[in-house]
């Protein structure tokens, strides 16, 4: 019999709980044993479906102290939006039904950093790292030049995640998940704190 997946709430819950058990040290999965394995083998229901930075800081299962199988993870410098993360959220959402989406940006997150060089100061990259940064540049027009770097780069990142939020709510899928209002879609923006390993869920 297959399991229920959880709502949206439900998986919301479990993140946040996940999270403090991380920062709290009482992670639970430091193993997996072989009958684990074996179930995985079987197929995958993972009860959230996270859009993450590449950041070798920022390891979703370790943060949100979730085992294998439980999350979908998409990790791509900056957390950016574009045709092949797209299709990636989608099988979550069609083949996998996961019934939450995370956004997961994080403080000094590099990307954003270099978006604000280029816009703020000019600073040019090589051709492929420039197309990634095309991607953040559009979100981040409201950041004040004059804040100090620090300050403009802690607004850029929650700029960069809302931005992100934007592009998936602006889908057909998800503009017609959301008036359903059932509780069987979430999509949330989140920031992980990478001193304290808290994680702080946008509004």
């Amino acid at each position: 019999m297959a399991k229920r997946l959880p709502t949206a709430d439900e998986a919301l819950d479990r993140l946040v709980a996940g999270n403090a058990r991380f920062i709290r040290g009482e992670a639970r999965f430091a193993t997996v044993g072989t009958d684990h394995l074996a179930d995985l083998a079987k197929g995958q229901r993972p009860y959230a479906t996270i859009l993450g930075c590449s950041d070798s800081r920022v390891a979703p299962e370790l943060v949100f102290d979730a085992g294998l199988g439980e999350l979908f993870i998409i990790r791509v410098a900056g957390n950016v939006v574009s045709p092949e993360i797209m299709g990636s959220l989608q099988y979550a959402a069609v083949k996998l039904r996961t019934p939450l989406f995370v956004v997961l940006g994080h403080e000094g997150c590099g990307a954003v950093e270099a978006a604000l060089d280029a816009k703020l100061h000019g600073a040019r990259y090589r051709a492929r790292i420039e197309r990634l940064l095309a991607n953040i540049l559009p979100g981040l027009k409201g950041v004040d030049p004059a804040l100090p770097h620090d300050e403009q780069v802690k607004r850029g990142v929650e700029a960069n995640v809302r931005w992100s939020l934007r592009q998936i709510r602006e889908t057909p899928e998800v503009q017609a998940k959301a008036k359903a209002a059932d509780n069987t879609f979430k999509l949330v923006g989140a920031v992980y704190e990478i001193e304290s390993g808290a994680v702080r869920f946008l509004r």
